[in-house]
């Protein structure tokens, strides 16, 4: 692969990189990870996590994001190495703020290490007036020193020892022991290429807490274009190519060729493979899929949201011992409101040193090494990085964990290109988005999300499910566990849940219709009909019919609108998509959905309602060949009364309505 690939790559990759600052930050989770594993778990080896870093990645916001956050601010045995050869893809960087950068790190409470100039430039330095030497190279304008690199070296020596306009008689009685050959190695002499220097300054690695070195490098170091502003997209012609091979006795006829067999070099290689990768990994503890429960009693409030619900089943399984333990809850900063108060007192919070944190209502929340629940700060990039790598310990550290995070559903986008990360890594974690939708209509249009269904349909390796009732959840939730037990076939899981106070009635009825063991296998494989027009005590006309899709907290405006059908005597089905996806994925490969919609109902109209973007679930239309309206949240939210703002966006009871007599009609059925 270009970049390392954690699932593509047939070699050992721990991390995947590619994307600009997620790879750098992913073995400080690891780190994380790996310090909650030897709190929770025995016998897990010690483990040092690296990352090399492009000086361009500093630019990123995730890493700063993750350097801010006090979880990861006391980690050891990790160690960020910046290659700081201050050029971008387009030019040399002009006014590159190591100095500042270093502070930041510093201030942080990181080690701070540098590794600038060579051995070669440390004899100059070492001489009488040496440091004049040292003050020309340090106060020299990155793009001049850059330069200076490409030219001869007797061009390098007069325009290096002119200073003002004059020849620095200093500075030409220091070089005047250097040839013209050797000059242009002795000036760009920097310490990143000078693995005697490297080891020398890592030797002073403190392992009690984070540390960053900064290895002054020069980009295309050796070749023929090093230090130009544009190397980042330029090739070397054959002619080039054959030089380097030359001066690296390389064959001709074999570009891999190893070290010899006999040579130092050799044997180092193969010590340090054996060290690093001798044997397989040992066998990583854990649950297996069918170890998880098959299903578990959901809370019996007649009136729930699914938020409510959640935080319930969530207590319910902290009772499970063999489950609970493999069990790791992430938050950042919104635990509480996202209901997971109850597991966090009774499971702890995770952190190095035993305290007590009060809560409002006298309620306290224990940290110590043996808590279950990570609380990050407001970051959802740093929630997806953690819930990723944490999804990856039973593969790196040989000990299965379950992460689930909670965040508010709309900045699910804000975490995207680590949540993609964690996904393409095939990272296994359960991610729970909460509240959602312009359901969450006194929040605002900010804080309504319209598009993460889209991503849940959309996104490699990953179920999407909305629920609407208690039940649905639970079983839901468990399959979600068994997904992350599974490394051959599991995905992650995203569940899109919400704060609306739902009645649970209509549920119930279905399961006494359908029966708990198939109604279980229904709401796994997608789907099922909560309201079924057979069923229905009004005498209603079969020869109308109209199927209401819906899914999540739409539920209940679905089922008003096919009660005021039937009034009418109009036959309607609400098929309830507990999880859209599944379902889309069974008709994509070819699976028979009669058991879902009969072929006699199979091209009766479709009206599909989501609070998310409408064509979320266009594609039932196709799936039950019918003709479909796609009802659903096109344009942002707004602040206002839940039942005003459905209205506005036509998803309410009578917006569906509408749409089916209007159906109806154009069919000349009415």
């Amino acid at each position: 692969q270009a970049y390392p690939s954690r699932t593509k790559d047939p070699d050992r990759v721990d991390f995947s990189t590619g994307s600009v600052g997620l790879g750098a930050v992913a073995p400080s989770f690891a780190a994380l990870s790996h310090q909650y594993a030897q709190s929770h778990f025995a016998d897990v080896p010690d483990r040092r996590f690296v990352s090399l870093l492009g000086d361009a990645e500093l630019d990123e916001g995730n890493i700063w994001e993750a350097l801010m956050d006090d979880t990861l601010g006391h980690l050891g045995r990790l160690l960020w190495i910046v290659d700081l050869n201050r050029q971008s893809l387009d030019r040399v960087v002009p006014g590159i703020k190591a100095g500042r950068i270093q502070r930041m790190f510093e201030e942080s409470d990181w080690q701070v290490l540098e590794a600038k100039y060579g051995r070669k430039l440390e004899r100059l330095f070492a001489l009488p007036n040496g440091d004049r030497l040292r003050e020309r190279i340090d106060t020299m304008p990155n793009e001049e020193y850059q330069a200076l690199l490409r030219l001869p070296g007797d061009q390098l020596r007069r325009t290096f020892t002119q200073v003002d306009g004059t020849a620095d008689p200093v500075l030409v009685d220091l070089l005047a022991s250097v040839t013209d050959a050797d000059l242009p190695g002795v000036i760009g002499n920097l310490a990143g290429h000078d693995l005697e220097k490297l080891l020398e300054v890592m030797d002073q690695i403190d392992d009690s807490r984070p540390t960053i070195l900064f290895a002054y490098t020069i980009k295309g170091w050796q070749l023929p274009f090093a230090g130009h502003p544009l190397n980042h997209s330029m090739l070397m012609s054959q002619e080039q190519v054959d030089d380097l091979r030359g001066r690296l006795d390389i064959p001709g006829d074999d570009d891999w060729a190893s070290f010899a067999a006999d040579s130092a070099e050799a044997r180092l290689c193969r010590s340090t493979a054996d060290k690093l990768y001798g044997g397989d990994r040992r066998p990583a503890n854990g649950l297996s899929a069918a170890q998880i429960p098959h299903t578990l009693a959901a809370p019996s409030n007649p009136q729930q949201s699914t938020q409510q619900a959640f935080g319930s089943i969530m207590l319910a399984l902290s009772r499970n011992e063999a489950l609970a333990r493999r069990i790791v809850t992430v938050s950042p900063d919104v635990s509480t409101s996202t209901n997971l108060a109850g597991w966090v007192i009774k499971m702890g919070m995770y952190g190095r040193q035993t305290r007590k944190v009060p809560q409002e209502g006298g309620a306290q929340w224990t940290v110590s090494p043996r808590g279950q629940h990570v609380e990050l700060g407001i970051s959802e990039m740093n929630l997806f990085m953690a819930l990723g790598v944490f999804g990856l310990a039973q593969e790196l550290l040989g000990e299965q964990l379950i992460p689930i995070g909670t965040v508010y559903d709309p900045f699910v986008c804000r975490g995207l290109d680590a949540f993609i990360y964690g996904l393409y890594s095939g990272a296994k974690f359960i991610a729970v988005g909460t509240p959602s939708g312009i359901t969450l209509a006194p929040e605002g249009g900010a804080h309504q999300s319209t598009v993460t269904p889209s991503l849940g349909m959309e996104l490699p390796n990953l179920d999407y499910y909305e629920p609407c009732y208690a039940q649905e959840l639970a079983w839901i939730l468990l399959e979600a566990m068994r997904g992350c037990t599974d490394l051959v076939s599991g995905r992650a899981a995203y569940l899109r849940l919400s704060t609306k106070t739902i009645d649970q009635s209509p549920f119930r009825a279905a399961l006494e219709r359908i029966g708990e063991d198939a109604l279980h296998d229904q709401v796994l494989r997608g789907g099922y009909r909560l309201i079924d027009w057979r069923a229905a005590d009004q005498d209603v006309r079969r020869r109308y019919l109209i199927h209401i899709v819906t899914t999540g907290a739409m539920a209940p405006e679905a089922i008003r609108s096919a009660q005021a059908l039937h009034d009418d005597g109009i036959a309607a089905n609400v098929i309830h998509l507990p999880g859209p996806r599944r379902l889309y994925e069974r008709w994509r490969g070819g699976d028979d959905l009669t058991w879902l919609v009969p072929e006699g109902e199979q091209r009766a109209p479709v009206i599909t309602v989501h609070d998310g973007a409408s064509h979320c679930l266009a594609w039932v239309g196709g799936a039950f060949g019918s003709s479909v309206t796609t009802l659903g949240v096109d344009r942002f939210g707004q602040s206002g009364r839940r039942e005003d703002v459905y209205r506005s966006y036509g998803i309410d009871s009578e917006g569906i309505l509408d749409t089916a007599y209007a159906i109806l009609q154009r069919r000349s059925v009415l």
